[in-house]
């Protein structure tokens, strides 16, 4: 009796610990037929139990079909927490994406239609607190959460850390410091909370065991929170009474069931007195970077991603010229599936479910659709009166541009035939300079676009002859020189092709390539285990064929060998631009193991070393430059980040390092002079480090996570490009490029023998990127994102009249109206945005 007493006593007088439970899952990952019904029934049993949800806003479509007396139940439950506070909607994301591999018009979108569904169903619903059982984290969280109507952030989640984790930092809550200067209250990833000993999965704040909450109160943490969002797949009803925690000797009494908002709102008592400027860099993630299978699915989610922005634009500027439909309908469908594409588990387990119907192949379904959808909407804003195919004398062509930025580059017409005597002349019948593919069918000419507009060019025969070869690229023995009036390319092809010499002409030479470090530039180098030796594509010698050499594009075509396996790689540069394209196509013989070492017959979950985490064996592409100290500068959803790490590599998971690459990696010399940037088509990892060029990841092939053998089952293709340039990244255009390189001008032909004038509808700062541009009803919405302009106000001017212009959130709330001003038929209108700063604007028309 003495000792039950005591024990009392004890369990009196402890400090409390909180622990937050509940579910994450749906109809697209776990979320069985019975498991609504399960959680009601388990919120009946257990008084005391609260619940925390990140369930698939789709999911409650299927659950009111196949069960609804149990959907019934669970709004009623809904319903009641709204007086006895038991249940929380702490992820409403429509994919529950992992939020750094996508772009951030994505991630609004993601949050924008998962909060519609989830309020279509359950008016009630609100959200306060973003919180994830999977790392779906990324540095610009606190605005787009507090636009949204958040106010709290949790970057903890500690039952899976399959595919990564966050820095530790801190104690009980932090300001979470956004980019753009945004702050939000944030529970962090503890600094005394450490990663699990033999896992590869867990932190040790998965269950409140004792060791972690006296971990949390000896480091001042007075109300030490754990944390574990179920998988909906798992019979588990409140999680440190379930089996799962059976085997756990000591857990912490006494440990009270929160939710989240309550643990921020009633129990911790004082504001955060610590801020934490949390850079990309904290958000510590290891996917199979340069499997074949994430490799083409990324593609496939960038791909889409890209063309349904630019549909959106286009259809919403065909509205603005033309007062034609906008198909609310359609685009909602296709972002539907594009932000499915975008499931986290799309990326981390890729090859789980049935054959035929992995998350791979419904990523390729659901980006089909999407692309699909986004085609015939292109189609039907491109369209203009008796447009034709052939290329008549008089016609028209309209050029588009969907970017914020003027720009002058080469586009192409499709060719019915071989004439060579059409020209391309501009609004005042000055011929500009093209060039005519025969091999490809297609004119090429030389653009210039206003930003979010069009120009016009007409066709016109001549009776002069065609313009003589450019004559751009010479031999000399094993080496082909080529010469734009941007750069001087040397491709040594006794040396697999590879590039031996860059130099920027309007840099004063500049040379780029470093010769002195070791390794080739665009040389392809892995580590083939079974052969247990690096290869290298300088190993053998190169076939180099000019494709085509004219006066404003030139194609070069280098076919060579890593090994047995043939690739080609064809570099493409064109006359006044300063990108220069890639193409890499790999024919591989079989499915060679690349990577550090074979882990086929001793993979284990629980071993922490991996083959997969270390990018060094992968197959790369090296990019050896001239820079004296460099240093790594990378985009990534509303943000950019300055590197801070040593270098990229990594072979175990309690080590990860931050190595993706999102759009684009910049390689800078150390004063800011000069820099090259990498722009990719994939979200992917790059390599870097002292004694080791930048790498873009091009393959790896042998066990990854799970024990799942990651083959190569076919060819792999890549497209990415190379912009050598003078300053930092933000003064040379580096992300405008990428968005250029992302949404390439588009052209049509018509008939209209006029052709109607050149038309920006609109232009803003340099640095502004248009993020969105759309139609709502008869309003026009306008997304703005300060990339790399300067802090501070700066005005946009639209062509037309526009009756007001109001400032909201992205959860549709007013904030203010702009100042509007009338100016000689054109609009203009005022804002202030800090750098990575995001403004939303809703515009009435006259």
């Amino acid at each position: 009796m003495l000792a039950l007493l005591i024990l009392s006593f004890q369990l009196a007088t402890a400090q409390k610990a909180y622990f937050v439970d509940g579910y994450h899952g749906g109809v697209y990952g776990h979320y069985p037929r019975w498991k609504t019904r399960f959680i009601v029934e388990e919120l009946r049993k257990h008084p005391d139990w609260k619940i925390n949800l990140e369930i698939e806003p789709e999911t409650w479509d299927s659950v009111q079909s196949y069960d609804p007396e149990a959907y019934a139940q669970f709004k009623i439950a809904l319903i009641d927490s709204a007086t006895s506070g038991r249940i929380e909607f702490v992820n409403p994301s429509y994919g529950q994406s992992y939020l750094y591999n996508i772009s951030g018009e994505s991630i609004i979108r993601q949050f924008a239609l998962g909060i519609k569904k989830i309020k279509d169903h359950f008016p009630s619903a609100d959200f306060l607190t973003y919180s994830s059982e999977e790392p779906c984290f990324t540095s610009a969280l606190p605005q787009l959460l507090k636009s949204f109507g958040f106010k709290y952030a949790v970057l903890k989640n500690p039952n899976t850390c399959w595919g990564g984790y966050t820095r530790p930092f801190g104690g009980e809550t932090v300001n979470w410091v956004g980019p753009d200067g945004s702050t939000i209250p944030t529970v962090t990833r503890y600094a005394v909370e450490a990663l699990q000993p033999g896992s590869t999965w867990q932190t040790i704040a998965w269950a409140n065991t004792t060791d972690y909450i006296e971990a949390c109160l000896n480091a001042n943490i007075t109300h030490p929170i754990g944390m574990c969002l179920q998988d909906a797949g798992w019979r588990g009803g409140p999680w440190l009474n379930s089996a799962f925690t059976k085997d756990v000797k000591k857990l912490y009494h006494p440990s009270q069931y929160v939710r989240w908002r309550d643990y921020f709102q009633t129990i911790i008592t004082l504001p955060p007195t610590q801020s934490w400027k949390f850079s990309q860099e904290d958000v510590l993630v290891s996917l199979v970077w340069g499997s074949q299978v994430l490799q083409q699915l990324a593609q496939q989610v960038r791909a889409a991603e890209n063309k349904l922005v630019v549909a959106e634009k286009l259809s919403a500027l065909r509205g603005v010229f033309n007062r034609s439909q906008y198909p609310d309908t359609v685009f909602n469908s296709a972002w539907r599936t594009l932000l499915l594409s975008q499931h986290h588990d799309c990326w981390i387990v890729p090859y789980n479910g049935k054959s035929g119907n992995t998350w791979a192949d419904k990523t390729k379904r659901w980006t089909d659709f999407t692309n699909q959808k986004s085609d015939s909407i292109i189609a039907a804003s491109l369209a203009t009166p008796a447009t034709q195919s052939a290329l008549l004398n008089e016609q028209s062509v309209y050029v588009y541009n969907t970017t914020a930025s003027a720009r002058k580059e080469v586009v192409s017409i499709p060719l019915t035939d071989n004439r060579a005597d059409i020209r391309i002349v501009d609004n005042n019948g000055k011929e500009v300079p093209s060039q005519t593919s025969l091999s490809k069918k297609e004119m090429l000419f030389l653009a210039e676009v206003p930003s979010v507009g069009f120009a016009t060019y007409q066709f016109k025969k001549s009776s002069s002859r065609p313009p003589a070869k450019a004559g751009t690229v010479s031999k000399k023995k094993n080496l082909y020189v080529v010469n734009t009036d941007i750069y001087q390319l040397v491709i040594n092809a006794s040396k697999g092709g590879t590039v031996q010499s860059l130099k920027a002409k309007k840099l004063g030479n500049k040379e780029f390539v470093n010769t002195a470090q070791g390794r080739s530039f665009n040389e392809l180098r892995g580590f083939f285990y079974e052969q247990n030796k690096f290869i290298s594509s300088t190993d053998h010698p190169a076939v180099i064929t000019i494709l085509e050499d004219g006066p404003i594009r030139t194609n070069i075509k280098i076919e060579g060998r890593i090994g047995e396996h043939p690739f080609t790689q064809t570099l493409t540069l064109y006359q006044g631009d300063p990108k220069i394209d890639v193409d890499l196509r790999i024919d591989w013989s079989g499915s060679p193991g690349i990577g550090q070492y074979d882990q086929s017959k001793n993979f284990k979950a629980e071993n922490p070393k991996k083959a997969f985490y270390n990018d060094a064996y992968k197959l790369l592409t090296l990019f050896p430059v001239n820079f004296a100290s460099p240093k790594i500068v990378k985009d990534a959803p509303f943000d950019v980040t300055e590197s801070k790490l040593d270098n990229t590599f990594f072979n175990r998971w309690d080590s990860i390092k931050n190595n993706v690459v999102l759009h684009w990696v910049d390689l800078e010399d150390k004063n800011g002079d000069y820099g090259m940037a990498l722009l990719t088509d994939h979200t992917t990892s790059y390599a870097f480090g002292k004694g080791h060029p930048l790498g873009l990841t091009i393959q790896y092939s042998g066990k990854a996570l799970w024990g799942r053998h990651y083959k190569i089952t076919g060819p792999t293709t890549l497209h990415y490009a190379l912009v050598p340039h003078a300053g930092k990244w933000d003064k040379a255009g580096i992300s405008n490029l990428s968005n250029q390189w992302n949404e390439p001008l588009m052209a049509v032909v018509s008939s209209d023998k006029a052709g109607r004038r050149s038309r920006s509808w609109l232009t803003m700062p340099e640095g502004w990127e248009l993020s969105t541009l759309q139609k709502d009803g008869e309003d026009i919405l306008l997304r703005i994102f300060n990339g790399a302009g300067a802090e501070g106000k700066g005005q946009i001017m639209i062509d037309g009249a526009i009756k007001q212009a109001t400032l909201i959130e992205l959860s549709g709330e007013v904030i203010r109206n702009a100042p509007v001003m009338q100016q000689d038929g054109k609009t203009l209108i005022e804002l202030s945005m800090p750098r990575f700063g995001i403004r939303t604007l809703r515009l009435k028309t006259q």
